[in-house]
């Protein structure tokens, strides 16, 4: 493992300034942490990232603007070499898992201790390995999920996909949930997103795979 002297370069996005600022004075207090930029939504620490390439991303999941599943990935293309350890206020492992998957190093929830922070943040920049991730979650929040693949996806997501997969269009499966057809377009957006799917056809074809819905000729 190489070992460097200098101080661990951190770039914190969140939309509220005083928890910035909180952060801030956290890290620097600690030594050996150089905050060298803060940011106020995904755009933002997208433009700062690319310009400042620090080592480690302190990431909030709700920000204005794009959302947390289009800032990871755009992260990661520009500023690889950098973590990224997301801070939120959801206690849930469905969604740590999901952002994992994305390229984040390590998911914390707010209620962490400032010691697992500064723990996470070192942790990451000396581990840089994919498999290397950093959970902390309640047990609240791991007694919520149910070890099945189906959790990826919402109830309301498998409900769509699974209309999706009998060729039903936009609006009909708004007219069968008695949703509107733009809610329906997000829900598609979102298992695009956590699936990896580029089309209905592969996010049908990846689901039914995963076993989150049932093949469409096994449907009632």
């Amino acid at each position: 493992m190489e070992t460097t002297h200098r101080a661990v370069r951190v770039l914190i996005a969140d939309d509220h300034t005083l928890f910035r600022e909180g952060i801030g004075e956290i890290l620097t207090a600690a030594g050996g942490i150089e905050v060298v930029g803060s940011a106020h939504s995904g755009e933002d620490t997208c433009r700062k990232a690319a310009e400042l390439h620090p080592d480690v991303v302190v990431l909030d999941v709700e920000m204005p603007g794009q959302g947390i599943r289009e800032t990871l990935p755009q992260l990661r293309r520009v500023s690889p070499h950098s973590r990224i350890v997301v801070l939120t206020m959801h206690d849930d492992v469905v969604l740590a898992r999901e952002l994992l998957a994305l390229g984040a190093g390590a998911y914390l929830v707010k209620g962490s201790t400032r010691h697992e922070l500064l723990s996470a943040i070192h942790s990451v920049v000396v581990d840089r390995g994919p498999g290397h991730v950093i959970l902390s979650v309640s047990q609240q929040g791991l007694d919520r999920v149910d070890n099945t693949p189906g959790e990826l996806l919402s109830a309301r997501e498998r409900e769509v996909l699974g209309l999706t997969a009998e060729a039903m269009s936009n609006s009909q499966i708004a007219r069968r949930l008695s949703i509107a057809e733009g809610t329906v377009k997000r829900h598609l957006r979102n298992i695009y997103a956590k699936l990896g799917a580029v089309s209905r056809l592969d996010a049908v074809n990846k689901a039914v795979a995963a076993s989150l819905i049932p093949p469409p000729e096994n449907r009632n």
